[in-house]
């Protein structure tokens, strides 16, 4: 009889955010994650299979909840431009927090992994095409509610939106200013208003 997973494999794929978040891929050792996972090394290797195996399933699981969030909250909120406020505002948030921006520093190392690593470059390109259309979506809601102008070209707007998010990572990486960060979003924001 199979023994039952002694651990909770969501939480685990959170915990493995957190750890190739702080290490990088490249740098991240097997010691590291049986620390940062908690879990045995049979169990790592009998549930996610190899470290690039974890690093894989992370950054999908990543990449999903947090585009998933985005779309159901573009689709509920009436104002557009509020919506996409909050977004970046949340994103502003977490970066800013040194624990919770363990998680989405392995954003970071995901993005170095896609020249060469075919499956990591396929779960970006699906998160492109989703939350591009959602932003398009939203932002076509936008220009008939009044909120945008209506001779904006919505399609390069929504592109841009998308690579922004992305972009605040890089720049959280980069510098340990929180002011920084305010200030970059709030020029992402004001493209909205042009």
């Amino acid at each position: 009889m199979a023994r039952s997973k002694e651990f909770d494999t969501t939480e685990v794929l959170h915990k493995a955010m957190e750890v190739f978040g702080y290490y990088g891929y490249e740098g991240t050792s097997l010691q590291n994650l049986l620390d940062g996972l908690g879990i045995a090394r049979q169990s790592l290797y009998d549930t996610y299979g190899t470290k690039r195996d974890l690093f894989v399933k992370a950054v999908k699981h990543y990449v999903e909840e947090k585009s998933s969030a985005v779309v159901a909250h573009l689709e509920r909120t009436e104002s557009v431009k509020k919506a996409i406020n909050d977004i970046f505002q949340v994103i502003v948030t977490v970066l800013q927090d040194e624990e919770r921006q363990k998680e989405c520093l392995i954003l970071y190392s995901a993005i170095d992994q896609v020249p060469h690593e075919p499956e990591i470059a396929a779960i970006f390109e699906r998160d492109r095409l989703i939350l591009e259309k959602a932003f398009y979506e939203a932002l076509l809601r936008a220009q008939t509610q009044g909120e945008i102008s209506p001779n904006r070209d919505l399609l390069a707007l929504a592109r841009y939106l998308y690579h922004a998010r992305y972009g605040l990572t890089q720049s959280a990486k980069l510098s340990d200013d929180p002011k920084v960060l305010e200030d970059i979003s709030a020029i992402i924001l004001s493209t909205l208003d042009q």
